[in-house]
C-alpha cells in the first residue's frame, strides 16, 4: 500500500499559557495521498489555517505527528523539505518583496538550492504560470493582483516541488481573477502530478479544486467527505449539515480557461 504523502496524526496547537492559554486545532488527524486536492474548510478561527502552519513548518509549538511519505517530520524543517513542499499564500500583495524585480524573486529560491540552469528555469516556471519572460523585470506594484499570486505559485513551482500548500490563495483578488488563478492550479496539478492541501472558507473554491475536504469547528475536524458528498448535500454531522445550509448560495461552478461553466 502507498504511503500517503502527508499525514497528520493527532495534532495539537496552543497559544497563551496558563489561565490565558488557547487551544486553536484539538486532535486533528486526516491522511494526503499522492496526487490527491484535499480542502479544509470552516469558518475563521476554526483552525485550518493553524493546521496549515504547522504542516509548512512556520509553527513548531505543536504536539502529535506529522509525517512526509511515511517519516514523520522534525519540528525545525530542513532544506529538503522546502525542496518538496512549498506554500502559497494568501495575500499576493504582501507575499513579494516591494524592491525586487520578479527576475530576482525567482532566481532566489534556486541560488538558495544550489539549482543549475537559472535563467531556463525561471522563463520556462513563468510560461507555466501564464506570464512568460517579459514580465522578468517588473516589480510586484508594475502587477495585478492576479499576476502577483501567478509570481507567487511560479516563485513555489520553481523548486519542482511535490506539495503545495495552499493558504486561501484567491480570498484577495476579484472573483474574476479568483476563476483563473483557480483553473490555473488545476491545470498545474494535473499537467505536474502536484498533491495539494487547500485552505479555504469558499466551498465553490474547494469544490473546484479539491477531491476530499475535512471540515473543521473550533479547532477540531468534524467531518471528513468526498467531494461528490459535498455537492450532494450528505454531510452526517449537524455542523456540517449547518455550514452547507448557509452556503445555500455559493458558487457552484467556476468558469473554465475556454470560458464554458
Amino acid at each position: 500500500m502507498t504511503a500517503p504523502a502527508l499525514e497528520v496524526i493527532g495534532l495539537h496547537v496552543t497559544f497563551g499559557t496558563g489561565a490565558r492559554a488557547s487551544r486553536a486545532v484539538c486532535d486533528a488527524s486526516f491522511r494526503v495521498a499522492p496526487g490527491e486536492a484535499f480542502g479544509l474548510i470552516g469558518e475563521s478561527g476554526s483552525g485550518k489555517s493553524t493546521v496549515l502552519r504547522a504542516l509548512s513548518g512556520l509553527n513548531i509549538a505543536y504536539e502529535g505527528s506529522i509525517l512526509l511519505h511515511g517519516r514523520e517530520l522534525p519540528r525545525v524543517r530542513d532544506k529538503a523539505f522546502f525542496r518538496h513542499t512549498q506554500m502559497v499564500f494568501q495575500d499576493p500583495y504582501g507575499s513579494l518583496h516591494p524592491r525586487k524585480m520578479v527576475n530576482q524573486v525567482l532566481l532566489e529560491p534556486l541560488a538558495i538550492h544550489g539549482l543549475d540552469r537559472r535563467q531556463e528555469r525561471v522563463d520556462a516556471v513563468l510560461e507555466a504560470v501564464g506570464l512568460g519572460p517579459a514580465f522578468r523585470f517588473r516589480y510586484p506594484h508594475q502587477l495585478s493582483g492576479g499576476q502577483r499570486q501567478r509570481v507567487a505559485i511560479a516563485r513555489c513551482l520553481i523548486l519542482e516541488p511535490e506539495i503545495l500548500l495552499l493558504d486561501e490563495p484567491t480570498s484577495a483578488l476579484d472573483v474574476s481573477v479568483q476563476a483563473e488563478i483557480l483553473n490555473l492550479l488545476h491545470r498545474l496539478r494535473t499537467e505536474r502530478g502536484l498533491t495539494y492541501v487547500m485552505v479555504s472558507h469558499d466551498l465553490a473554491v474547494v469544490a473546484h479544486i479539491c477531491d476530499r475536504l475535512a471540515i473543521m469547528n473550533r479547532g477540531e475536524i468534524v467531518e471528513e467527505l468526498s467531494v461528490a458528498a459535498l455537492r450532494a448535500g450528505t454531510a452526517t454531522q449537524p455542523y456540517s449539515r449547518t455550514l452547507l445550509e448557509a452556503s445555500i448560495g455559493y458558487r457552484p461552478v467556476i468558469v473554465d480557461e475556454a470560458g464554458a461553466a
